[in-house]
């Protein structure tokens, strides 16, 4: 009875080593960050915050529960001041800031980190273009890793449907499964990416009141597609333009629907009423991940489609003045003098 209590206990033992092999946790070293400041760990991907300690002589530890790994997070002060991107797994992980920036942070018991870092360590310094090269490179390498998922949902609408869905093909069904799997199938699913000469993609979303309002419900006038946000500083900045733009040919036949990318409701309407933007506006609060932006293949906003009567698209990313202009070519303008009709005579 002693021997088998011996070995049950030895087992039991073995087992909690295991165990604690396979718990996260991250302590960390850091310079130039004062005692007593807090330091979160944010999930990126749903915009939550995970869990949060303070910085005790110049160190910290997180000993968070996660619910599935790896998984990337954004450690970061409150004031993004000091931050970094770094992927977690179920082990114990040091973080050394002692030597170098807080961002560029020297992070071990992460292979999935490990991996990452190997890829922006090469692209740190590169233009966008052989940026988005290597990066299509490294997926095709490396097609089960949750870094190439991450990766391609990023940039998707960069490369476009076919692309995107040839590199989608080619992962894992873990890869395909994962958050950001999901995105990216989605994107391929939805992507339509109407160009100029092109008739519109129909759509339909919840306005201000949860109201469902249709694009094509605008047909038969002149049309702004327009893509914004209210965290976006350009967006906000050219409103005051557009405001201008759609008193003056509003009469005449010219209409807005503004497609909002925010995710918060009271922030989208407060912008609405500020900026005094009197046209449709619609939002399903889902941010970059809104439907009609991955319908049209939006990489970034500002960014709009201009639509003729007969519903075809004649013009993309017009702004100020040369939106004017445009509208001045293709519909009647108040001020035009008309030009007095030939008598026949002569």
């Amino acid at each position: 009875m002693n021997n088998l209590t011996h070995i049950l206990i030895i087992v039991i033992l073995i087992s909690c080593g295991e165990k604690s092999k396979h718990e996260f946790s991250l302590t960390g070293k850091v310079k130039g960050i004062d005692n007593g400041v807090v330091l979160y760990l944010e999930d990126p991907l749903n915009e939550e915050i995970i869990d949060s300690t303070t910085i005790n002589s110049h160190s910290f530890n997180f000993t968070t529960k996660l619910a599935e790994t790896p998984l990337r997070v954004i450690l970061r002060t409150k004031d993004y001041s000091h931050y970094r991107y770094l992927w977690l797994e179920n082990n114990p992980m040091l973080f050394d800031a002692t030597e170098t920036d807080f961002l560029y942070a020297k992070v071990d018991g992460s292979q999935t980190e490990t991996l990452s870092q190997s890829l922006l360590q090469q692209v740190d310094t590169l233009t966008r273009k052989e940026n988005l090269r290597l990066s299509m490179e490294f997926i095709k390498k490396n097609p089960n890793s949750i870094v190439s998922a991450s990766i391609l949902s990023v940039y998707s609408k960069s490369w476009g449907k076919q692309i995107t869905k040839d590199l989608f093909e080619q992962f894992s069904i873990e890869n395909k499964d994962s958050e950001y799997g999901k995105r990216i199938a989605r994107y391929i699913e939805l992507n339509k990416t109407p160009i100029v000469g092109e008739q519109f993609v129909e759509f339909e979303m919840g306005n201000q009141n949860g109201e469902i309002k249709k694009l094509s419900s605008l047909k038969g006038k002149i049309v702004l597609l327009e893509f914004w946000a209210s965290w976006c500083v350009p967006c906000r900045k050219e409103n005051p333009n557009l405001v201008k733009t759609y008193k003056k040919f509003n009469p005449l036949g010219f209409e807005i629907f503004a497609v909002s990318l925010d995710k918060d409701k009271q922030s989208w309407l407060k912008a609405i009423k500020e900026d005094k933007l009197i046209w449709e506006h619609v939002s399903d609060l889902k941010g970059q991940e809104n439907e009609a932006k991955l319908i049209y293949g939006v990489n970034g906003i500002p960014a709009n489609f201009l639509i003729d009567r007969t519903g075809v698209i004649i013009d993309r990313n017009l702004r100020g003045e040369e939106l004017n202009q445009k509208l001045v070519e293709i519909m009647p303008v108040a001020n035009r003098v008309a030009r007095p009709e030939p008598n026949g005579s002569g």
